[in-house]
């Protein structure tokens, strides 16, 4: 699994993401994650997150007084082989900003981690550092923007300047079927990415929603509410909820490699083919759970009306007059 960069002194670079903002210089082969990550942790290409993220590092929070803040460029984390990208909004300051590594140590990588490791992407539940031990299988992590935001509220300036970083990232995961978007910021910033690779995208752009599902020529995008402790505390995003997303994010990633694993002649030639083909085979999540069909229409059950006795009066006069009483118990209702 990818790893950050060691910790050396932050330096200012020519240009944040490297070639990548302007077309690659050379080939693929002489990119690599490791250089990516390298780049990321050097990067100051946005003035405001750098002091920032460098003025958390030096204050502090009491509860870390002890510990030696991490204050850069937080890289990727994960399976160079990962079929399944998870997409975040950016560092936490007292979580990866300090750790080095991305959802770790802060409440969102506690839930984020959890549910990777009950659905097998993560062989523990836990992450608090950047050398706990931590490690995914078939899942590679990152971020939208690469420093800790004041306020938790990055610009679109600084997410545009970070996406050169996912670009690349993207590029290298060569694996990657399926992409999971935590939160409507995650979601943008994809959507960005892959219109500005030329990727061709549904319009209008799906509104961002739990369970949402978009295939597209690059990947089938997952959206996934944010585990912020806003999201988990109201109980808008539960355990099962979060579950449910990275089941079907390897269900889907197991079947468009099912796809591309048939035969030559039957294999899709395309990924507009494999999109088609899947949407024959699966039918998305719903993000809002179906109200139950009406059963069929059934009459009430009517009270039984009480058994009329029918009382024979004997003739008498010609001119016969009938009480009330007879007269009422004499009339019998049509069938």
């Amino acid at each position: 699994p990818a790893s950050p960069a060691p910790r050396e002194p932050a330096r200012p670079t020519p240009e944040c993401g490297g070639a990548a903002r302007g077309g690659h210089a050379g080939s693929m082969a002489s990119d690599s994650l490791a250089k990516v990550s390298a780049e990321i942790a050097t990067c100051r290409a946005c003035p405001r997150l750098v002091e920032w993220r460098e003025q958390v590092a030096v204050e502090k929070r009491a509860s870390f007084r002890d510990e030696t803040y991490w204050g850069r460029g937080v890289p990727g984390f994960g399976d160079p082989e990962a079929s399944v990208l998870v997409l975040g909004l950016a560092p936490a300051a007292h979580g990866a900003n300090r750790t080095g590594r991305v959802f770790t140590g802060d409440r969102s990588g506690d839930w984020l981690f959890a549910s990777m490791y009950r659905n097998g992407f993560a062989n523990q539940p836990t992450s608090v550092a950047a050398n706990d031990g931590l490690e995914l299988h078939g899942a590679y992590v990152s971020a939208a923007v690469r420093c800790a935001p004041p306020a938790n509220a990055p610009t679109r300036g600084e997410r545009d300047t970070c996406l050169a970083f996912f670009v690349r990232e993207l590029e290298l995961l060569a694996d990657v079927r399926v992409i999971v978007t935590l939160g409507a910021f995650a979601y943008e910033a994809l959507w960005a990415m892959l219109g500005s690779a030329g990727v061709e995208l549904p319009r209008p752009r799906p509104k961002f929603t739990h369970g949402l599902e978009v295939s597209t020529a690059s990947a089938t995008i997952v959206g996934c509410f944010h585990p912020s402790q806003q999201n988990t505390f109201t109980g808008k995003l539960t355990e099962p909820m979060i579950d449910a997303v990275f089941a079907r994010a390897r269900a889907l990633s197991d079947l468009i490699s099912q796809l591309l694993a048939k035969e030559p002649y039957d294999r899709p030639t395309s990924a507009n083919e494999v999109i088609e083909q899947l949407s024959e085979i699966t039918q998305p999540s719903v993000a809002v759970a179906a109200k139950p069909k009406p059963g069929p229409k059934t009459e009430p059950l009517r009270k039984p009306e009480p058994t009329k006795v029918l009382e024979l009066v004997p003739e008498t006069e010609p001119n016969r007059k009938l009480t009330r009483k007879t007269q009422a118990a004499a009339v019998v209702p049509e069938l």
